[in-house]
């Protein structure tokens, strides 16, 4: 209709991705050398840098084995929990 106005808003507002940390818990049932040879064969980490992150594990009861986007970090949870490894996903700080 003639005389009538439209008003079309725009948002240049954008998401960031927040990146995501897998988090392992030490549990009582899977040996250090295991857990170890998971991080290897998941994340294709050098043997050094795997076995640090067991240690992690072992000692402090959980450790940070990878951040990055959440989808990449879902998949990693996934594989890591069908290798029986207690794992959950956290928003990084």
């Amino acid at each position: 209709m003639a005389g009538e106005e439209t008003s079309t808003a725009t948002h240049d507002a954008t998401a960031l991705d927040v990146p995501w940390n897998v988090i392992v818990h030490d549990d009582p049932v899977n040996l250090m050398d295991y857990v170890a040879r998971v991080f290897q064969q998941v994340f294709g980490y050098q043997e050094q840098y795997a076995m640090r992150l067991m240690l992690e594990v072992h000692q402090l009861g959980r450790s940070v084995v990878w951040t990055g986007q959440r989808e990449k970090a879902e998949f990693y949870t996934q594989q890591l929990q069908l290798h029986q490894l207690k794992t959950t996903l956290e928003k990084a700080s």
